[in-house]
């Protein structure tokens, strides 16, 4: 048998300049996400900052022991993978639903128009948009006088101190936020189905709820596969910016995720160690769920990445 011809390599000389438009984000990366990793070494010392990274003693896995025994802690884990959960689902079913409803719209001035409104939010930051819901949503807000005009409420609701309401707030309001986006992901995804299969089934008979249950679906998955694997990559994150922006000493059994229990512990207390201890816990949870995650959309519907 003939060998077969190796594939010529390209030269450097021929593509140095695709190297050199990598080289800015390169060193982005490097400077902002692989040096910062020398602080790792923070989780496992009693890390004075006088004293520094090499002058601190090192004391093993003494602070994540710590980390484990707090009774708050449990509690915290719960709420970070509770209120993620909750915005992963119900930002994917209603990004796939609005999707699917845009989809169905035939004037491609109204489509656009309808996309740019609902991908507005997407950019506006979390301090801006928290400072509209509590305008809206305190004692004296718009919503409340609206509600006491109709007669609807006796009294003003507080929202922003109501354990109920303030993550039905929160979960409304990520909501608003993140959908867009991900709905012209999808929506661009249903742009790539073959036309000629839904001419197909309309002369076999089937209506516009077959045609979607059995081609516009199946034509998606991938991309819904995608955004869930790289979403259960972020589960221990929850929105940090949202939920500071947001939260208050009244809601902080049921608001208070990971993130917003480190800041506090790390930067307004002081306890440096103790907080890199729950970072390093968090970022190895997430590592687990997004390989779990990636296997499994590659075992069940042959979906990978790369």
């Amino acid at each position: 048998m003939k060998r077969q011809s190796k594939k010529p390599r390209l030269k450097l000389s021929t593509t140095w300049p695709m190297h050199l438009l990598l080289l800015p984000g390169v060193l982005i990366v490097l400077i902002f996400n692989y040096i910062p990793m020398v602080g790792i070494s923070i989780a496992f010392q009693n890390f004075k900052p006088t004293k520094g990274f090499f002058g601190s003693k090192f004391v093993g896995l003494k602070h994540f022991k710590t980390l484990f025994t707090l009774p708050q802690f449990n509690q915290v884990v719960f709420n970070t993978l509770f209120i993620s959960i909750l915005k992963i689902v119900s930002v994917l079913l209603f990004a796939t639903l609005f999707a699917l409803l845009l989809n169905e719209l035939r004037k491609k001035i109204v489509k656009v128009s309808v996309q740019s409104f609902v991908l507005f939010p997407f950019f506006v930051s979390w301090v801006i948009m928290s400072s509209i819901i509590k305008d809206l949503l305190y004692k004296q807000g718009a919503i409340n006088e609206f509600l006491t005009l109709l007669g609807v409420v006796d009294d003003p609701i507080f929202f922003m101190g109501n354990k109920g309401w303030f993550l039905a707030i929160l979960i409304i309001t990520n909501l608003w936020k993140e959908f867009g986006y991900n709905s012209i992901i999808i929506a661009a995804a249903l742009t790539n189905i073959d036309k000629s299969l839904y001419e197909a089934a309309y002369i076999d008979g089937a209506n516009r709820w077959k045609q979607t249950l059995y081609i516009t679906l199946p034509g998606i998955t991938p991309i819904l596969v995608m955004l869930m694997v790289l979403s259960l990559g972020n589960i221990l994150n929850a929105g940090f910016d949202q939920i500071y922006n947001l939260y208050n000493s009244l809601v902080l059994n049921v608001s208070d995720i990971i993130d917003t229990y480190v800041y506090r512990v790390g930067v307004l207390q002081g306890q440096y160690s103790l907080a890199s201890a729950a970072g390093i816990f968090k970022s190895l949870v997430g590592i687990i769920l997004l390989t779990v995650s990636y296997r499994l959309a590659y075992k069940y519907t042959d979906y990978r990445i790369f």
